[in-house]
């Protein structure tokens, strides 16, 4: 039986993701994590935490013994000191995702896992760029990708993802709540098995816009949708009020909520599961899964990072390949 590989990203060299790499020989995980990253940084990390861990470079055809992490080296473009960001390493950043892409485009890499990267290093060294998700996106020509977060028994999808407050009224348009709630549905079926999903949306406004009176987004926007969407077969039911939604008896039966904005849903999943959540993209050609966390730079090197959010990460990846592949 042929052991499925999946492609990690260490993500930003300064940061606690080469920290949490290291620990994945550890996790004893049904498959081969390759981390991607500069070799000589992630020795230099684990003589400084203390850990006693043996790299072997990259080989397809030859799985490592256990207890040892394959690394597909890519060099850095200047040393790199943990805590410590630099405009020159941003470059050797994107290289990690854009091999990492391309191995799971071709088939070399059953699923691509992401630790933090830095998105102000990376613009302030000229480099245009969101996040991982848009990213991904645009490399791979995807007209729309979906956000979600998985832990504490939730899964949170987004309509809107990293947007200023100000902004995110005039993107809520019936198009977007269609065709989000298309991939979400989409990918609950085909990357986890979900046969028939049940998809509860929240309102923008608080009360759920409360009839008009706090807002007409729901009436105009939001309930014109979901009726479009049932009446096409999908099981989706709102706009409920954010506030009361997230209740053991509001998502009893649920397998998602359609949040419409990144700070609406995500403060509730991450206190139910952070350090154990996950970040998943939907509606790419391939399963990419990431950690919920960002860089942390204060604890980079400092043996206090907690690896938990990457080794889930890697464990959905896994299951959801699985799913994909099915």
């Amino acid at each position: 039986m042929t052991v499925p590989i999946l492609a990690v990203t260490s993500g930003e060299p300064a940061g606690i993701g080469p920290d949490i790499c290291l620990d994945l020989p550890e996790a004893d995980l049904p498959c081969r994590c390759v981390v991607l990253g500069d070799k000589t940084l992630l020795q230099a990390r684990a003589q400084a935490l203390g850990k006693s861990v043996q790299l072997q470079d990259y080989d397809a055809a030859r799985a490592p013994a256990a207890g040892v992490l394959e690394v597909l080296h890519i060099p850095l473009r200047t040393p790199c000191e943990a805590g410590r960001l630099s405009t020159e390493n941003a470059p050797y950043v994107l290289q990690l995702l854009d091999r990492a892409y391309e191995g799971v485009q071709a088939g070399e890499f059953a699923a691509l896992v992401t630790a933090p990267l830095h998105k102000g290093i990376l613009n302030d060294a000229g480099i245009a760029f969101t996040g991982h998700t848009e990213y991904l996106a645009e490399k791979s020509g995807t007209d729309q990708v979906v956000m979600m977060l998985a832990g504490g028994g939730l899964r949170v999808a987004l309509a809107t993802t990293h947007l200023p407050l100000k902004d995110i009224a005039a993107a809520i348009n019936r198009p977007l709540i269609e065709s989000v709630a298309t991939i979400l549905a989409q990918d609950l079926r085909s990357k986890f098995g979900v046969k028939n999903p049940n998809i509860l949306v929240t309102g923008l406004n608080p009360h759920a816009g409360e009839g008009g009176h706090l807002g007409h987004e729901e009436i105009d926007i939001i309930i014109p949708a979901l009726e479009a969407l049932r009446a096409g077969g999908m099981n989706i039911h709102g706009p409920y009020p954010a506030d009361t939604l997230f209740q053991p008896f509001m998502l009893q039966g649920a397998d998602a909520v359609l949040a419409m904005y990144h700070d609406q849903g995500l403060p509730v999943l991450k206190y139910a599961s952070f350090g154990k959540g996950v970040n998943i993209t939907l509606g790419l050609p391939f399963v990419r899964t990431s950690v919920d966390h960002g860089t942390a730079l204060t604890l980079a090197g400092s043996g206090k990072a907690d690896s938990g959010s990457l080794i889930v990460a890697v464990d959905t990846a896994l299951a959801m390949a699985q799913h994909h592949r099915a």
